[in-house]
């Protein structure tokens, strides 16, 4: 299993695939950051490893 992460641009609060795969567009969970985080941000290698491999990271 590979962890796979998304640092935010703005605040630098790191999330995690399955939680940007689960809703696709969030809000960043950063306190007092706005910044809008996208699965689609990923590099494109993590997307693909991340939904071929998705029984591996369920909640």
């Amino acid at each position: 299993m590979r962890i796979i992460t998304h640092t935010c641009t703005e605040c630098r609060t790191v999330v995690s695939a399955n939680e940007l795969e689960a809703n696709r567009v969030m809000k960043c969970p950063g306190l007092e950051c706005e910044n809008v985080l996208r699965f689609a941000d990923l590099p494109a290698d993590d997307r693909e490893f991340f939904l071929e491999h998705a029984e591996q990271y369920g909640l």
